[in-house]
């Protein structure tokens, strides 16, 4: 079960590599600033630009990295069944306490087979996995019957993170739902929101550069301090919107580099910021006193 703050954490570039040194000091600033885990090569660390060898890399520089301070929930997600099993077995080897599987994306399952490709993924490993819902990425979602349905039927299948739905989705998730099964905000505008309806923790862009601060809002409210957790939801609310005024992780890359912790650099077809958006975000760096 998954409770709390994981962060979706960035993969920083130097020279068109990965860059370990500047990675791990990002691991170690998660944990030194309290947040539950980590969530490698999904969405926010551009796996769909690293090769094969760089996402396993990846995967096992934070694990190793983490040395169990925290939680590993590693991104092996594919629009392909078989891609997906054999990139979860591989994460599983390297020890890691989670798996994160997008929806799959482009060829556009009906719901039947979105559950069988879960089914299927389910069946070929022992660990827990977190099912994620990002219908603007996917191009599809895993409807709520769908969901209901596989962790029903599915021991492992014990979490979703909810990326552009509604209280109403959340809602009525919580009521079919299994009470063990646990939702995750993925996005962080709505985290506080969908904690008010059930949700229980969030999988954050935002914590990539105020890991203490998301993890404040979430524990506070789950410690039942919701005024708080609105306080610190209000406090950062430009924040939460402005990491997204071009496509993530662009945005969140690129306050990382004006805080001086990564170079700015993407893998194309990402690119730099336009001028008028990186002041908008630079702008909102100052006023939240992070720059």
């Amino acid at each position: 079960m998954f409770t709390g703050t994981y962060t979706a954490i960035i993969t920083p570039f130097r020279n068109d590599k990965v860059d370990e040194v500047a990675f791990r000091k990002l691991i170690d600033f998660q944990i030194e600033n309290g947040v539950t885990g980590i969530v490698p090569t999904g969405t926010t660390g551009e796996a769909a630009t690293l090769d094969y060898h760089e996402h396993f890399h990846v995967i096992e520089l934070a694990t190793e990295q983490a040395r169990g301070r925290c939680k590993i929930i590693a991104g092996t997600g594919s629009n392909s069944t078989r891609e997906a099993i054999e990139l979860t077995q591989r994460a599983e080897k390297l020890g890691v306490d989670g798996i994160l599987l997008a929806s799959p994306y482009y060829n556009k399952p009906t719901q039947e087979g979105v559950y069988r490709h879960y089914q299927a993924i389910s069946e070929a490993t022992s660990l827990p996995l977190m099912l994620y819902n990002v219908p603007s990425r996917t191009g599809g979602e895993i409807g709520v019957e769908t969901c209901a349905k596989l962790a029903m039927n599915f021991r492992n299948i014990v979490s979703l993170k909810e990326a552009g739905g509604t209280t109403e989705r959340v809602s009525t998730l919580k009521n079919l739902l299994p009470p063990k099964f646990t939702i995750l905000s993925g996005d962080d505008s709505s985290t506080l929101p969908f904690l008010a309806v059930g949700a229980v923790g969030v999988v954050s862009v935002a914590s990539n550069i105020i890991p203490r601060q998301v993890s404040g809002l979430v524990n506070a409210f789950l410690a039942g301090n919701s005024t708080e957790a609105r306080e610190i939801h209000l406090r950062y609310y430009r924040l939460f919107k402005d990491l997204f005024i071009e496509s993530s992780p662009i945005p969140v890359k690129t306050a990382l580099h004006l805080m001086g912790m990564i170079e700015n650099e993407f893998r194309l077809p990402l690119c730099e910021m336009g001028s008028d958006t990186q002041k908008r975000l630079r702008d909102t760096l100052v006023a939240a006193k992070l720059i």
